[in-house]
């Protein structure tokens, strides 16, 4: 399914006739379309009476005389006062004509209350928004910051406030304003109480609660408790560790030539995009950097992604507005590895998702004991008739619809939530059932077929991308998106790698731990060394000091973005001064070297 602009209003939504309401010139549509730093600008103009007034300009469409056509019908939508869908530009007045002393006394009270709320939504980062922008084209991060603006304008005392992760999708730029936000809510008299993986909020923390020591199986235990300077000096925590840097991400030794081809992207001019040329070298790590809405996910997602998925796989999705796409033989596929479900539904699990599961039951099928009873590998499916459990339909559990409260999920009683009939569950395996083998974690079943390669393979790479404490049937519908975009990485690496292949990845690294980041560099920088190109769409520092190359896109976000700043190795972009990524890298490299200094001093015997 594809949205297009509807060809009367193109996307207005409302009438002519409402459409010719305007206030300071304006029409409403002309200025919720406007980034919320530049409302707040219209309205603080409107209220102030100051604004740079010209006469409206009347466009009335003529024929090659000069004469109007049609006197009364100038243009399509019937205004003598030009197209009512004409942006404010950039750089012109934003006002066009100013309010009397008496109509800023009468509106006084609603432009008080709309700078406020418009305040809120700046405090919190997310100035390069439109008012107008839809609520389902918003990351997670977006839409928990909006809300967290809409509590901030409530002023409420004596509230407990839960935030998972409310820095994703955050340049470390934008980072402190909502650090201060989050801190002006305290000081009202609030609790705050934060899941956050990101430094800077740990270090503005009151107070550290470190989960762990591992994930799953191995964690679930209160590890270290205490203020940001306790946490470090724990060597228990392995948060503290990183913390403290005695254990760190490395910076890679060198950075990688590439195989010397090129990607080239033409007269990008989507969104915010200014008609930009850019180069993206292939065989190497490239890293798309940038302040929050400065155009990194319209230049990769909207106009690489689904133009090389138009070329490769005769995709239907429009790519964004750009002239052309250079060097598009250098590659034979593209893949997008997001943060999405692997499935919908509870049936689908890791171990059918990485295709291992298939391998699993046909290992069942293959038992004496099988072969006897003339079963085949269908019998040890729980999608279809023959070995599933009929009285759940293989799913384990049963649905119980309540009326007016949401439905309840309780086991199966027949098959105590085993999924498959008494006959399936005979066949035995080195004395593990089906069901059995789809409750191991994936760290046990590493071990449990280390003599079937094509199982054992699948369950190792699952391994190094650090899922192994997740079980094989875990449904998918469990799994946060950081696991499901892991558990698709791991069905990548046990491909056979063609080393033409372009990975697409937007800000992977949303709700790991440094350890887990570590992980995942490790196993996108083998994907690299196959000779495939990885680019990545990141704010993390770690990924984007490991990265080979980096595109910078800015300087600001939204209408004061979209141009390319600074491109090179990570050293080359610490370097420019334009670019707010380059001033943040530039400190964590400092931090590096004087780190390893320090390692060798202490490695020194005296």
């Amino acid at each position: 399914m594809s949205a297009r602009l509807c060809p009367d209003c193109h996307g207005a939504r409302l009438k002519p006739e409402a459409l010719a309401v305007t206030v300071g010139g304006r029409n409403i549509v002309q200025v919720t379309r406007l980034a919320i730093s530049r409302t707040q600008a219209f309205f603080h103009e409107l209220e102030n009476g100051s604004a740079e007034v010209t006469p409206p300009v009347t466009h009335v469409a003529t024929n090659g005389n000069g004469k109007s056509k049609n006197n009364k019908k100038a243009t399509g939508n019937g205004s003598l006062l030009g197209d009512p869908l004409t942006p404010i530009p950039f750089k012109g007045p934003l006002l066009l004509t100013t309010l009397s002393e008496r109509e800023r006394f009468i509106a006084r009270q609603v432009l008080k209350e709309i700078r406020a709320r418009i305040q809120f939504l700046l405090d919190v980062g997310l100035d390069y928004l439109t008012l107008d922008r839809s609520a389902t084209s918003l990351s997670g991060g977006e839409a928990q910051r909006i809300r967290l603006a809409t509590q901030i304008g409530s002023g409420l005392m004596g509230v407990l406030y839960i935030l998972d992760e409310p820095s994703i999708g955050l340049h470390q730029r934008d980072n402190d304003r909502l650090i201060h936000t989050l801190e002006r809510l305290r000081n009202l008299g609030n609790t705050l109480l934060v899941v956050e993986h990101d430094e800077d909020t740990m270090r503005a923390a009151d107070y550290i609660i470190d989960i762990g020591p591992g994930a799953g199986e191995h964690g679930g235990h209160v590890v270290a408790v205490g203020t940001y300077d306790e946490i470090v000096a724990n060597t228990n925590s392995i948060t503290g560790d990183y913390l403290s840097h005695r254990r760190r991400i490395e910076v890679p030794q060198e950075r990688r030539a590439g195989n010397g081809n090129v990607l080239t992207i033409r007269g990008a001019r989507e969104n915010n995009l200014k008609n930009v040329d850019v180069d993206i070298p292939l065989g190497k790590f490239v890293a798309i950097t940038g302040v929050s809405g400065s155009g990194k996910s319209t230049l990769i997602t909207d106009i690489l992604y689904r133009k090389l998925s138009q070329y490769f796989f005769r995709a239907h999705d429009k790519p964004g507005q750009h002239d052309s796409i250079e060097g598009l033989e250098h590659l034979d596929k593209v893949i997008d590895i997001d943060q999405s479900p692997i499935g919908r539904t509870p049936r689908s699990n890791p171990a059918t998702y990485t295709n291992a599961f298939t391998a699993i039951r046909e290992l069942f099928a293959q038992v004496p004991e099988s072969r006897m009873r003339g079963y085949q590998a269908g019998r040890f499916s729980f999608n279809v008739k023959g070995g599933r459990c009929e009285a759940c339909r293989g799913e384990g559990i049963v649905k119980i619809e309540m009326n007016f409260l949401p439905d309840v999920y309780v086991p199966c009683e027949v098959c105590q939530g085993k999924r498959y009939n008494r006959e399936a569950l005979e066949i035995h395996y080195k004395g593990k059932t089906i069901s059995d083998v789809l409750d191991m974690t994936v760290e046990e079943a590493l071990d449990f077929f280390s003599n079937v390669p094509s199982i054992q393979n699948k369950m190792k790479t699952l391994y190094d991308v650090g899922l192994g404490y997740m079980r094989l049937g875990q449904p998918a519908t469990t799994l946060s998106g950081g696991e499901a975009q892991r558990v698709k990485l791991a069905t990548e690496l046990s491909r056979r790698a063609t080393g033409r292949t372009m990975y697409i990845l937007d800000e992977p690294t949303t709700g790991l731990h440094f350890a887990d980041v570590d992980r995942l560099l490790d196993v996108l920088q083998r994907l690299v060394d196959a000779g495939n190109t990885i680019v990545v769409i990141e704010h993390n520092l770690d990924v984007i000091k490991s990265a080979d190359w980096l595109i910078d896109l800015g300087p600001e976000g939204g209408d004061g973005g979209g141009s390319i700043i600074a491109q090179g190795t990570p050293e080359e972009v610490a370097e420019n001064r334009k670019s707010y990524t380059g001033h943040f890298l530039k400190r964590t490299l400092h931090e590096e070297i004087e780190n390893k200094s320090k390692r060798v001093l202490t490695s020194v015997p005296n």
